[in-house]
């Protein structure tokens, strides 16, 4: 896919990992942004994580803290799902950018990069805090198996295609987890 090699574990605390993914993120962004890197295979790469881990996230992990955590609420998962669409539509502006050396890519990395940053600490702080102290070690290592499992079967499937991230953004609005008026004028809206 890319020269970028994304982490393949196979086992771990659910914090943890996340929290890795996270950082890993972070990094690619940077890739992203550095002008004299392959912008590209950054491009791709982050894409490809950022799907893999939104979607293993809210289908393995969300669902068990709104229902074993109780410092975690209905609101902070939520609005987690909220940011994580937001992020998925800021990734679908940064993948529609024609090249890697234009005005309106650098505007999509930077718009992509402040999503980011915003959702990694509000995740980290109201909702991975939390659930540390609210699950087991069995819970939470029950949930890094599924969630692993969930995101390497998402990977292997090259999940960060551009119409793949168009149909999760789709249903997204459909859904009411973003208004259509937040998305970027685009041929695929």
């Amino acid at each position: 896919m890319t020269r970028f090699t994304l982490p393949r574990p196979t086992s771990g605390d659910i914090i943890d990992l996340i929290i890795d993914d996270h950082r890993v993120m972070e990094s690619l962004l940077r890739d992203v942004r550095d002008s004299s890197g392959d912008r590209e295979a950054a491009r791709q790469a982050y894409s490809a994580l950022l799907v893999a881990h939104s979607v293993a996230e809210e289908e393995e992990v969300y669902p068990t803290l709104r229902t074993k955590t109780a410092q975690v609420g209905e609101h902070e998962v939520e609005h987690g799902e909220e940011e994580h669409a937001e992020g998925l539509a800021a990734l679908l502006e940064l993948l529609e950018a024609k090249g890697t050396d234009t005005q309106k890519y650098d505007d999509a990395a930077e718009k992509a990069s402040n999503y980011l940053y915003h959702h990694v600490v509000e995740e980290e702080l109201t909702i991975l805090n939390p659930a540390r102290s609210d699950l087991s070690d069995a819970v939470r290592a029950d949930l890094g198996a599924k969630f692993l499992a969930r995101r390497s079967a998402l990977l292997d499937e090259d999940c960060g295609d551009i119409e793949t991230v168009r149909r999760l953004v789709a249903r997204a609005v459909k859904d009411d987890t973003i208004p259509s008026a937040d998305l970027p004028e685009s041929p695929g809206h």
